[in-house]
């Protein structure tokens, strides 16, 4: 028995604030890259110059993220059952991938200048200075509310952009350190801080390359995460053990199959009941799971080997039926349940009983009911149960 949800669609609220705050960060970029690029070439600071380029990578990084945000957000469709989350696991992917290759060609420059044509270093004046300041305030303050949004809609991308703005402003404070070296005679010093802030651009990348990969191969939840689930769902009434946790992630959202034991002689409605249980409990008390898919079971798995050699109802009836067909009793079976019991099968049958009916079944007749279904092989008990009509 299985009972399915299907994937959370978190709405128009949170597409639009990603759009908002991914516009706002690009607006804000654009801006800071225009201004570090020109303003590194008048005060001729090579750090500067890399790190307008650093944030100009953040507005194409931008317009990834408002794409992914934009389609990312659609819900399930028939072409994608679980939903679009992945775009956004891929656009994080793929600005990982554009940060260590813009961070590989600023280093690649720097040494070359250093090592091939020290005559090309640049000698950065106090207005890069002033920029740098003005952009680590302008980042951190970005970084902050990007960061603040990111949580309210609880989107991984949005973090990592918001990562990816506290990146720049961390490499301005290197730019700002590089300049001052400069200025105080140190002229290689920039040059030195130029190669800091593309590691750390290239060390961003990889990062955010990392975790979109891991998600996207279907990596599990942490061990914390996973035995926390495990706990609640301990607490569900009717839960008697869980096992055959499986999750992974998809954006934002958390997705996970469970496998539940319960009582083996509960109805199907009921075990079905359990399973809502769990699906709601886990979806209410932990914001990250967005879809769970809950498997009931009657036994301990270690038994499933020997449940599955036992065969299926039809034959079970058919076997029954020969064996019952001289029997008086047999003619008035209305109804039989099969539990499958740790590699045995225990069958119950209901009869037919009216108190003031004196031609009712006869306990010598229910005794060779029993015995007759207990003679074949795979049964290991049968009881009988009267129904008052």
């Amino acid at each position: 028995m299985t009972t399915v949800t299907t994937p959370s669609h978190r709405g128009c609220p949170d597409t639009q604030a990603k759009r908002r705050v991914t516009l706002i960060g690009a607006l804000v970029n654009l801006l800071l890259g225009i201004g570090k690029i020109a303003m590194g070439m008048i005060g001729q600071s090579q750090a500067l110059i890399a790190d307008g380029v650093h944030s100009l990578s953040d507005l194409f990084s931008d317009g990834v993220v408002l794409l992914a945000a934009t389609y990312g957000g659609k819900g399930a469709d028939r072409d994608h059952p679980y939903g679009h989350g992945r775009i956004e696991t891929v656009a994080t992917a793929f600005i990982g991938a554009v940060l260590v290759v813009v961070a590989a060609g600023f280093i690649y420059d720097v040494v070359v200048r250093l090592f091939f044509a020290p005559e090309a270093l640049l000698v950065p004046g106090w207005i890069a200075l002033i920029v740098a300041l003005i952009s680590i305030a302008a980042k951190e303050g970005l970084y902050q509310y990007t960061r603040l949004v990111a949580r309210r809609v609880r989107s991984n991308m949005i973090e990592a952009n918001a990562w990816h703005h506290r990146s720049d402003a961390l490499s301005s404070v290197v730019v700002v350190v590089g300049i001052v070296g400069v200025l105080l005679g140190f002229p290689w010093l920039d040059a030195v801080g130029a190669i800091i802030v593309a590691l750390m651009l290239g060390y961003m990348g990889g990062q955010f390359m990392w975790k979109a990969l891991r998600e996207l191969v279907d990596t599990a939840l942490t061990p914390d995460e996973i035995a926390e689930i495990e706990r609640l769902i301990n607490r569900i009434d009717g839960v008697r053990s869980v096992h055959g946790l499986r999750s992974r992630r998809m954006a934002e959202d958390a997705l996970v199959d469970v496998h539940i034991v319960v009582d083996p002689r509960l109805s199907v409605s009921e075990g079905h009941r359990i399973a809502e249980a769990v699906r709601d409990y886990l979806t209410r008390e932990i914001d990250d799971v967005a879809e769970v898919m809950v498997h009931v079971e009657h036994e301990d798995p270690y038994w499933h080997d020997e449940t599955r050699r036992l065969p299926l109802r039809r034959r079970v009836e058919h076997d029954l039926r020969q064996k019952w067909s001289p029997l008086v009793a047999g003619a008035r079976v209305e109804r039989v349940d099969l539990h499958y019991m740790e590699g045995t099968l225990e069958v119950e049958v209901h009869l037919p009983w009216n108190a003031a009916d004196e031609t009712g079944t006869r306990p010598e007749e229910v005794q060779a009911l029993v015995a007759a279904a207990e003679s074949i092989d795979y049964i290991s008990t049968c009881r009988v149960h009267f129904i008052g009509h």
